[in-house]
């Protein structure tokens, strides 16, 4: 069985939460793209976890955790981020992790670069996390990058250096009149902490292709949503890489594999990280109330997420683009404190009303019509099966359901791992 967990939305649905609970059934878990630009917090038996490079497997003794291909991997990031998992008691070995030979490694100009450009742009920003990754991977198609199997070669790894740094500094330098880089550094950062990296590097389409026809689970864990892919998002507030299940395969390595199953994770209600359009977005008082009771900050960022109703607009769009067989709907205990609930059904656009999720650049001019649904106001984190839950929370996921026109089959009610409602 090959299964996606992709995000429906703007990222921030809650996957991290998904894969750690259907892990379960799975022998190996890959990340297929992006970097430590999001991250994935979940909360189990063995306590809470922060994970932005790792897939969210790492937390289950028995899984293989595949890096693909398709990843930028920042080695510094991922080495501390191993070292805090290790502290929290989580064994992290080559036998449990391996990183594709052919992932790109995000270097500390990277980071340089993408700071530079958003104080360049001041106030006509992209929301940056400021990890370096769309210039990682602008330097990928560029093809002047660094690949983890490099660190396997370090002399010729070493001799390219210098080529790849004159080319850097005619930006960093000539363009934004900082400091060069220098290839000293560079080498010593290589060493320290490329080195230990080594025995977990390796050919993973093969490992994966192996394990396929052994009859392994894989899955196939996405960072970000839908909405922030670089060819189907609201371009340019996007990720630089592509978010879509469709990409799982070519992005872990194994190309010529086919998905059997695509689980779409949404949130009882819209958030949003980050600069871009974001049409039921709810402003004040409104706002506040749900991020407080959401915790909504971002994993890797700790920024304050935009909060707003769920959008029945942006969610089938995004169950298309990832071809969502079924739903898991997270957060869902979130909205118990609400004696009404709003839902944004359509959007105004220029006069018209529409339902299909309109071009990136009319976005802005579009605002939010609302239809209104009675809440339950009654705490539901102790359900455990639909017949547990409330009719008005069973009449707020069906209503859903026929409006995205997927089947809703997860509905989690809390963060731990157990708290959740398998739908009939």
């Amino acid at each position: 069985m090959l299964t996606s967990i992709c995000g429906i939305n703007w990222g921030d649905e809650g996957k991290g939460r998904m894969v750690d609970l259907l892990s379960l059934d799975y022998d190996v878990v890959c990340r297929y793209q992006g970097g430590n630009n999001a991250g994935h917090t979940v909360i189990n038996e063995r306590g809470k976890f922060v994970l932005n490079l790792l897939p969210s497997g790492i937390l289950r003794e028995n899984v293989v955790n595949v890096l693909g291909p398709g990843m930028v991997v920042d080695i510094r990031h991922l080495s501390e981020e191993a070292g805090r998992l290790r502290s929290q008691g989580i064994n992290i070995s080559p036998e449990n992790l391996k990183i594709s030979d052919r992932a790109v490694i995000t270097m500390p100009y990277h980071v340089l670069m993408d700071c530079l450009e958003e104080e360049r742009l001041g106030d006509k920003k992209f929301g940056s996390t400021r990890r370096g990754i769309a210039p990682v991977y602008a330097d990928k198609y560029m093809k002047k990058v660094f690949r983890m199997g490099e660190l396997l070669h370090p002399e010729r790894l070493y001799a390219r250096v210098n080529d790849i740094l004159e080319w850097k500094n005619l930006t960093v330098a000539g363009g934004y009149g900082h400091a060069p880089v220098v290839a000293e550094e560079i080498i010593a950062y290589f060493k320290e902490y490329g080195e230990p990296l080594k025995e977990y590097i390796c050919d993973t389409g093969l490992y994966l292709n192996e394990a396929n026809r052994a009859g392994k689970n894989i899955m196939f864990e996405a960072q970000l949503g839908a909405l922030r892919d670089i060819d189907f998002g609201i371009c340019p507030y996007t990720s630089s890489s592509s978010t879509i299940a469709a990409y799982a395969p070519i992005g872990a390595g194994v190309p010529n594999l086919k998905l059997d199953r695509s689980i779409g994770i949404m949130k009882a209600y819209s958030t949003c990280v980050g600069e871009g359009p974001f049409t039921a977005e709810y402003f004040g008082e409104p706002a506040e109330k749900l991020r407080a009771a959401g915790g909504e900050y971002g994993a890797a960022t700790g920024r304050p997420r935009r909060v707003g109703p769920f959008d029945v607009v942006a969610s089938r769009y995004g169950i298309r683009c990832q071809g969502a067989d079924e739903i898991a709907l997270t957060k869902l205990d979130v909205l118990s404190g609400y004696e009404e609930l709003e839902i944004c059904t359509a959007y105004e656009l220029d006069g018209k009303t529409v339902t299909e999720f309109p071009f990136p650049d009319a976005l802005d001019r579009c605002k939010p019509v609302f239809e209104k649904i009675k809440g339950w106001n009654c705490d539901i984190s102790k359900c455990r099966k639909p017949s547990d839950l409330p009719a008005e929370a069973l009449a707020y996921i069906r209503y859903i359901e026929k409006a995205c026109a997927c089947k809703i089959t997860y509905v989690s009610v809390g963060a731990e791992r157990e708290a959740y409602v398998k739908m009939d």
